[in-house]
C-alpha cells in the first residue's frame, strides 16, 4: 500500500516487549533518517536518500531495520477531540505483586494508549482517551480498578492539551 507521497511506509503500533531490548547501532546517517521521518513521516525514502546521502533502497532497508528493532514506528498522531474522543486522562496506579503483570492487563485495554512502570507515589501510570466522562467512569471502574492487585488510582483529568510533539530527535 503506498501513499501520497509515493513511498511504502507502513504504519506500525508499539507494543510492550516482555524482553529487553538489544542494543541497536544507531550511526549518524540513521540518526539523520529519523530526524528527516520525525519532521516530516509521510517524506519520502527517495526525498531522505537525497537529503542524506543515500540510495532510496539503503533508506527503505534502514528503516524497516530500526522499525523491525523497535527503535522507531512510524504513525498518524491524529487530535482525540476531532475524532469524538472528549476526555483524555492520565491514571496514577497503586497496585499489589507483579507490576510487569499489572502494566500487561492495563496495555491490554483498548481505551488505555500509554503504559509505564514508575517509582515513586505510583506503581504505574497509563494514560487513556476516551468518548466523554461516563466512558471514563465506566472503565475506571469496570476494567482498572475491577484488576486483581489494584489498591487504589488517582485520575488526572486533562482539561487542556496545550504541547504534544514527538520530534525531540536522536540527541
Amino acid at each position: 500500500m503506498s501513499n501520497p507521497a509515493g513511498d511504502d511506509l507502513q504504519p506500525v503500533q508499539l507494543r510492550v516487549n516482555n524482553h529487553s531490548r538489544a542494543a541497536f547501532p544507531l550511526d549518524d546517517l540513521s540518526k539523520a533518517i529519523i530526524e528527516k521521518l520525525q519532521a516530516d513521516g509521510r517524506r519520502s525514502y527517495a526525498g531522505i536518500g537525497k537529503a542524506v546521502g543515500l540510495s532510496e533502497a539503503a533508506v527503505r532497508q534502514r528503516v524497516q531495520r530500526m522499525v523491525d528493532a523497535g527503535v522507531m514506528q512510524i504513525v498518524a498522531v491524529t487530535d482525540p477531540l476531532q475524532l469524538g474522543f472528549a476526555r483524555q486522562a492520565m491514571i496514577g496506579i497503586r497496585c499489589t505483586g507483579d507490576t510487569l503483570k499489572m502494566a500487561e492487563k492495563l496495555s491490554a485495554i483498548e481505551s488505555v494508549d500509554y503504559v509505564v512502570l514508575t517509582a515513586g507515589s505510583f506503581d504505574a501510570i497509563c494514560e487513556v482517551v476516551c468518548e466523554d466522562d461516563d466512558s471514563l467512569l465506566e472503565l475506571l471502574n469496570t476494567k482498572i480498578r475491577a484488576l486483581p492487585g489494584v489498591i487504589s488510582t488517582e485520575t488526572l483529568v486533562y482539561l487542556k492539551l496545550v504541547k504534544q510533539q514527538y520530534n525531540w530527535g536522536t540527541r
